[in-house]
């Protein structure tokens, strides 16, 4: 596949002419220009609006996001020109999951298209034709990209494919059903005559859509669910695959930021004059809590930014600290939540006689994102527009923010979208751009705005601290009878789309603690809402069950030890009503050797551990095999992963995927932590928030299960997963139960 390397956006026709295409084809440079309307239209779009949007900062624009009603538009545009080459218009973005293979391969599949002559373009900034209809705005997160598109997709691409060969049934005057589509050629066999796509765009551009098309039995699949290579690796590997921050531009200048080390902190001092006498220097850059240097390039400007010697005033927050956050939410956590989820009268249940009732404090660190690509933006602030590039998941959140600061019309504003070197959630949020546009509009010409890896992780927005208290009262043969769980933690929704917030009740926050597979008598689930001071938080692959999941599977193993039963036939005697989850279960068990005696490492405990899930619509279940020194070291040797995530895309994705969602969410359950002292986050790189090296990296086993289900999602869910299978192992190894992640805090190891 060749993949543009035009900037995105840049020669995306207007939204106008957008919303004419959805009547059908139309030919556009030698070519013809197919509109779809994926997700429906049910409303009048927005897209022709002159005003900004209200909102100052990406919470309040996302709020306006999830305003809008359901059922907006999303148009993917399938170009094809007269040499028969495809291209798509792709509405989501390439962070490394691989969506710029399996969106090409959802086409081509019912197109008949040859893949090698399928090009992607990045969508540009639009919310309403873009919008995912999971998510409600144009957003690429939750593992929703494959799950929204599978059957939109492969509709958009029988729909084309339709056309052409009735376009090439008619030019030879034969029956389109003696017609075959085979990569990108239409062939009938009577005849053996073959036209590619390209000669028939012409005729097909005058043809109306079917309003209806029987999509392919997945047994035909010649694309979907096989091993294919990912389209976008050569480009990453020879260097020409661009990214936010490989943007350049005439003049432009660029910057190093130090913003207050304290949250709602001032700019109090500024040495402009040394600043200015590095050579390189051209400005010297203030708002009210940052400060930028701009130079020719980034060396001179973080040598100049030292020199500038900023000082913070740090306010209301300089006495934060972690033992003072800590203290609040243990003191919210005490008091009664909204209810989430309340059956079979648990409370009553819990509180009664009989059996043995068991309680359990868990508690989970903030965490910072740590991409690979450290947070940047780069702007050009005209009067009569501005242009971004950057890379983000949410690039209409960006416009509208930029248009909002900068008192353009939206349609004034364009982003220009790049590969993602890392998002995990970081990039959806756009506090880079509304700085880097604050200073643009203080800047002499273009700027880029570039923040260090200190900067990077000490001003991230945060995977928020959990605190939970959970119980419950198991019956004279261990069984549960109730069960209860409150989770305490600050609310992402509530900032970043409030009406999902119902009651009091933050659907992230719960999701895998208030929607258990087990079958349990009865159960109460609540939430408590405790913003921390000092810190924002936000999305960090997987929010609410990278932290319920561990919670639920560790107490579930505490509760199958209280029984004297093993872990796995534990879970399997709560799983007999859901079959997919104790399939997923039993595999990875089966493949793991549960039950057989682990392989013996000198000086050191070994041990297994288990977990499961069903998170993101795929369900999941680990096994980690671990050995522990006498120190508290931690080795983890192997993770066996079954996952059942409907139908299959792209099975070598799904595995790498999988892969290095345990590989991340390792670095969090045994090293992961951010603390803060005097409002200060402590940690600055990697030598103090430390993520696993290639060397301490364990073999993984995915084991995918064969499946014609709806596809679910794949970036998060092996993240999830691995702590509570850590832990459970780590116990079984020492004896020691984990409640408190980072593990290797807990048992001594730095």
């Amino acid at each position: 596949m060749d993949q543009t390397t035009k900037e995105p956006g840049a020669d995306a026709p207007a939204s106008n002419a957008r919303r004419r295409l959805l009547k059908g084809g139309a030919a556009a440079g030698g070519g013809l220009l197919f509109g779809f309307s994926l997700f429906g239209c049910s409303r009048t779009p927005e897209s022709d609006r002159k005003e900004p949007p209200s909102e100052t900062a990406v919470g309040q624009a996302a709020t306006a996001m999830s305003n809008r009603p359901p059922g907006l538009a999303h148009d993917a545009f399938v170009r094809i020109d007269r040499e028969g080459i495809v291209t798509l218009i792709v509405h989501k973005v390439e962070m490394g999951q691989g969506t710029f293979t399996s969106m090409p391969m959802l086409l081509a599949e019912e197109l008949g298209a040859d893949l090698t002559r399928v090009k992607l373009e990045q969508a540009p900034a639009d919310n309403t034709l873009y919008a995912d209809p999971l998510l409600g705005g144009q957003v690429t997160g939750g593992s929703t990209s494959v799950r929204a598109a599978y059957k939109p997709l492969r509709e958009a691409g029988a729909k084309v494919r339709t056309v052409l060969v009735q376009a090439a049934a008619d030019a030879w005057k034969v029956p389109v059903g003696e017609l075959k589509v085979v990569a990108g050629t239409i062939r009938h066999d009577g005849s053996n005559r073959t036209m590619h796509f390209g000669e028939v765009v012409d005729a097909a551009s005058k043809l109306p859509f079917p309003a209806t098309v029987k999509l392919k039995d997945p047994a035909d699949f010649a694309l979907v669910g096989k091993p294919l290579k990912r389209l976008d690796s050569p480009a990453k590997v020879d260097g020409s695959a661009l990214f936010g921050i490989d943007a350049r531009l005439p003049g432009m200048g660029i910057a190093a930021v130090a913003a207050s080390p304290v949250m709602g902190g001032k700019v109090a001092f500024v040495d402009e004059q040394k600043a200015m006498a590095v050579k390189g220097v051209r400005q010297v850059l203030r708002i009210e809590g940052a400060v930028a240097v701009v130079a020719d390039n980034f060396w001179t400007a973080k040598q100049g930014l030292a020199a500038a010697a900023p000082r913070f005033d740090d306010g209301a927050n300089a006495n934060v600290s972690s033992a003072s956050i800590r203290a609040d939410m243990d003191k919210a956590s005490q008091g009664t939540g909204a209810v989430a989820r309340d059956t079979g009268d648990a409370l009553k249940v819990l509180d009664g006689q009989g059996g043995r009732r068991i309680d359990a404090v868990y508690e989970l660190p903030f965490l910072a994102h740590a991409t690979m690509e450290p947070m940047n933006c780069t702007v050009d602030l005209r009067a009569d527009g501005c242009d971004l590039w950057v890379g983000t998941q949410v690039p209409a959140l960006a416009q509208g923010a930029a248009a909002r600061l900068t008192g353009l019309a939206v349609e004034k504003v364009k982003v220009h979208n790049f590969y993602l070197g890392g998002g995990f959630g970081r990039r959806l949020e756009v506090d880079n751009v509304i700085q880097a546009v604050a200073f643009a509009k203080l800047a002499k010409g273009p700027l880029k705005i570039v923040w260090t890896r200190e900067e990077d992780i000490q001003h991230d927005m945060y995977r928020p601290y959990y605190l939970d208290r959970i119980a419950a009262r198991l019956d004279d043969k261990g069984m549960p009878l109730a069960w209860f769980h409150r989770v305490t933690g600050s609310s992402i929704m509530a900032r970043f789309a409030p009406p999902l917030v119902k009651d009091g009740v933050d659907p992230d926050a719960v999701e895998g603690a208030a929607d258990l597979q087990y079958a349990l008598p009865a159960m109460r689930v609540e939430y408590v809402r405790h913003e921390p001071a000092g810190l924002a938080t936000a999305f960090w692959r997987g929010v609410g069950p990278t932290h319920n999941v561990f919670v639920v599977e560790s107490f579930i193993d505490e509760l199958a030890y209280a029984s004297k039963t093993d872990p796995v036939a534990f879970r399997r005697s709560l799983l007999q009503k859901s079959p997919r989850t104790l399939a997923v279960l039993d595999l990875a068990a089966r493949r793991a050797g549960w039950g057989k005696p682990l392989a013996p490492v000198a000086g050191r405990k070994v041990g297994r551990g288990v977990s499961t899930q069903f998170a993101f619509g795929t369900y999941m279940a680990q096994v980690a095999e671990v050995s522990v020194g006498p120190d508290g070291d931690v080795r983890v040797h192997r993770v066996v992963c079954a996952v059942d995530c409907g139908q299959q895309i792209n099975p070598d994705t799904i595995a790498a995927q999988v892969e290095g969602g345990v590989v991340f969410g390792l670095s969090a359950a045994l090293w992961g932590e951010v603390t803060l002292d005097k409002g200060r986050v402590r940690q600055t790189n990697f030598g103090d928030y430390r993520v696993m090296r290639m060397s301490e990296a364990p073999a993984v086993e995915v084991v995918l299960v064969d499946s014609r289900d709806e596809p679910g999602g794949i970036g998060e869910p092996g993240t999830a997963g691995i702590a509570p299978a850590l832990a459970n192992a780590v116990f079984a190894a020492t004896g020691r139960r984990v409640r408190k992640l980072p593990i290797g805090e807990q048992l001594g190891k730095a």
